[in-house]
């Protein structure tokens, strides 16, 4: 079992940076995609960024040029940069990690994100 808690949202200005934090119970970087998700009311669920195991990186078009995801292994904790914040990323933001062998993931509790002047 891999539990994750989601840190660092809150209220931002438009243009404003923060930086989420998803720290995980257990060691699980080299076996885990480790992904962080965004859901806006009324929305879906979106992919926001990924970084695999090996230490590849995904980023939704959305995000590209402002958002970094990246890791501390001596930490187990996973971080993803936001800079250049714009209303439109407002969300509750997960953590989320995938086995990338075994059909098994984990959900964090979610934080909150505004971006608002």
């Amino acid at each position: 079992q891999v539990q994750l808690v989601e840190s660092g949202g809150g209220l931002v200005q438009p243009g404003g940076s923060l930086r989420l934090s998803c720290t995980a119970s257990g060691s699980i970087f080299g076996i885990y995609t480790i992904g962080w998700y965004r859901q806006a009311p009324g929305k879906q669920r979106e992919l926001v960024a990924t970084i695999s195991g090996g230490g590849s990186t995904n980023y939704a078009d959305s995000v590209k040029g402002r958002f970094t995801i990246s890791r501390d292994n001596a930490q187990t904790t996973v971080y993803l940069q936001m800079n250049g914040l714009k209303p439109e990323d407002t969300a509750v933001y997960y953590c989320n990690a995938d086995h990338e062998y075994l059909s098994r993931q984990y959900w964090g509790q979610g934080t909150q994100v505004t971006v608002s002047s």
